[in-house]
């Protein structure tokens, strides 16, 4: 089976409930296939990102109960040992990143997960690391 670790920007553009382009329907086709074949992950990290800034306690309890149906995939100490190494690593060659995009990318690797982003941070990230991105 497949897995494919889901980040933080295509989770938020699902999830939205204003109008979606073109381009944004694409990406949620895509997200529902992957859903639909279970194919995907999701981080505790990424959890609380997408559930972070929610001031309406409402909306906030839906949405935590809709995640609550995708399991937390465990992160492991490897895993933050790698992220700091790419972190290190980005950040001697001039790019910068957040710790969580750096724990997405070794979570990833250390899987054999691929990365389904929208962020344009990891295609600098994968110039020096060996990450896949879903197109």
């Amino acid at each position: 089976m497949k897995q494919v670790l889901v980040d933080t920007s295509v989770w938020s553009l699902a999830l939205r409930k204003n109008k979606k382009d073109e381009k944004d329907n694409k990406v949620i086709e895509k997200f529902s296939k992957l859903i639909s074949n279970l194919d995907i992950v999701i981080i505790g990290p990424i959890r609380q990102e997408i559930l972070s800034g929610i001031s309406d306690i409402n909306r906030f309890n839906d949405l935590k109960s809709r995640l609550s149906i995708f399991s937390d995939f465990q992160i492991l100490t490897r895993d933050y040992e790698l992220a700091s190494e790419y972190y290190n690593l980005c950040r001697g060659k001039g790019i910068q990143g957040s710790h969580i995009d750096y724990l997405i990318c070794a979570v990833a690797i250390n899987n054999n997960m691929s990365i389904f982003t929208l962020d344009n941070d990891f295609i600098n990230y994968k110039k020096y690391i060996g990450i896949k991105l879903e197109k």
